[in-house]
């Protein structure tokens, strides 16, 4: 039984996260990079911002797109401050499910 319980609160704790990433980037992200990920809104094509499953994006480590996340690059504005690295790794993750 404690095993089971255990393993509920490891579920509910991922399917959590996964919402939260979802709704982070809803409100943090999706306004630039479209709902799937493809920079197709007034805001992206004005900044120039990439598809998600471009060869250029595709081949940046999570490394690299945590850092970017959290440091700004170009004309993305800097998320830290304002999301914790936690965040920002969900993120990261969330990101790479568009493709």
């Amino acid at each position: 039984m404690k095993y089971i319980l255990i393993a509920s609160l490891f579920a509910f704790s991922a399917a959590a996260s996964a919402q939260s990433a979802q709704d982070l980037y809803k409100t943090k992200c999706q306004a630039c990079h479209a709902a799937d990920g493809s920079g197709n809104t007034p805001a992206g094509q004005k900044l120039g911002v990439h598809p998600f499953n471009s060869p250029e994006v595709a081949k940046k480590s999570d490394e690299e797109l945590f850092n970017n996340t959290r440091n700004g690059k170009n004309k993305m504005p800097a998320f830290a401050g304002k999301l914790t690295d936690d965040q920002i790794k969900d993120l990261v993750k969330y990101i790479r499910s568009l493709k």
